[in-house]
């Protein structure tokens, strides 16, 4: 089975008029599109002294907005186009644009544009800069009077005025009132602004809810975080106050500086907490005496003893009461005594 093969066929007559040069490296470069390509020789291949821009070229070559973004940028990029902005005569500012068929480096672009003059006002410019035709405005043109006297004398048209009025000096001119005092100096400054400002300048970071409170309320919040810092609050409280005052989770805040300002317009007076009552010191008794319990009887001095159970009297005192003042009463030297 025989197959079919293409074979190319190529005709070429050189024209006589109205042609250009190219690199066959432009028009097979590997990185730039077909609209590229069509606006880079669209414009090589116009007269030297021509100033068309490049959207007016993409306009006339029907090259969409992206796509002539897309081929711009690629031409910049392989350095085929350079542009700059700079200032001319009289401060205006021209965007120079400079077209090679070889690609240019940035200082060899820079090196031929500085060669290029710049244009002036005399010069022709592009469509596309040159201001649409006004409408000029009803009569000639004129100069406005800037001083000297009216040609008719002003009293002619006033006559029915009276005679007297004509002839009554002008009166004198009413003195400007005296600027008002300036107001007295209101209350001091919070000495915490800049604490408050730290504080206001955190909150985004404690919450999602709050990351787009809007930069001009800052100083507001600042001062109304200045008023709980001025009342004994710490930072720690104000943002505890705050996270308390968000709403729950999957809520969506609309207005984090209005729900912030709204917290914190009212100062709560800070209350300190109350400390623990003291607990009483307990009386540790020496080894010798835990136990003990003092006998209730007619003792001179205090009779401690050990009881078996409940009793309240120590064993002597149960044989026999002893009598005060009896000498045999007194407690042995370390005052405690056991029951036989």
């Amino acid at each position: 089975m025989e197959l079919d093969s293409t074979v190319i066929y190529r005709h070429f007559n050189a024209p006589s008029r109205a042609f250009s040069q190219f690199s066959h490296e432009i028009i097979r470069h590997p990185r730039l599109t077909s609209d590229a390509v069509r606006l880079l020789t669209w414009q090589l291949s116009l007269p030297t002294h021509a100033r068309e821009s490049f959207s007016m070229t993409a306009q006339r070559a029907r090259i969409g907005g992206c796509a002539f973004t897309r081929a711009k940028r690629q031409l910049i990029d392989e350095g085929f186009v350079h542009e700059r902005r700079v200032q001319g005569p009289g401060g205006r500012w021209v965007t120079q644009q400079l077209v090679s068929s070889t690609p240019l480096t940035s200082d060899e672009a820079a090196a031929l544009l500085a060669r290029s003059p710049l244009p002036t006002c005399t010069n022709r410019v592009s469509p596309q800069v040159v201001p649409s035709p006004r409408k000029p405005a009803v009569g000639q043109p004129t100069t406005p009077v800037t001083d000297g006297y009216p040609d008719e004398y002003l009293g002619e048209d006033t006559s029915n005025l009276p005679a007297e009025a004509l002839d009554e000096p002008s009166p004198a001119p009413v003195p400007a009132p005296a600027p008002a005092p300036a107001p007295a100096d209101g209350p001091p400054a919070s000495p915490h602004v800049d604490d408050a400002r730290a504080l206001v300048g955190a909150l985004p970071l404690l919450s999602p809810a709050l990351r787009h409170i809007p930069p001009g309320m800052r100083d507001e919040l600042a001062r109304l975080a200045a008023r709980w810092l001025d009342a004994g609050h710490s930072s720690a409280d104000i943002h505890e106050h705050v996270l308390r005052g968000l709403p729950g989770a999957g809520t969506p805040v609309h207005r984090p500086g209005g729900l912030v300002r709204y917290l914190l317009r009212d100062v709560p007076p800070r209350t300190l907490p109350t400390p623990p009552a003291p607990t009483p010191a307990r009386i540790r008794l020496s080894v010798r005496l835990e136990g003990a319990r003092e006998c209730s009887g007619p003792h001179t001095q205090p009779m401690l003893f050990r009881p078996l159970a409940d009793e309240t009297l120590c064993a002597g005192c149960v044989a026999a009461p002893p009598t005060p003042g009896d000498p045999t009463s007194l407690p042995d030297t370390d005052g405690v005594r056991t029951p036989s």
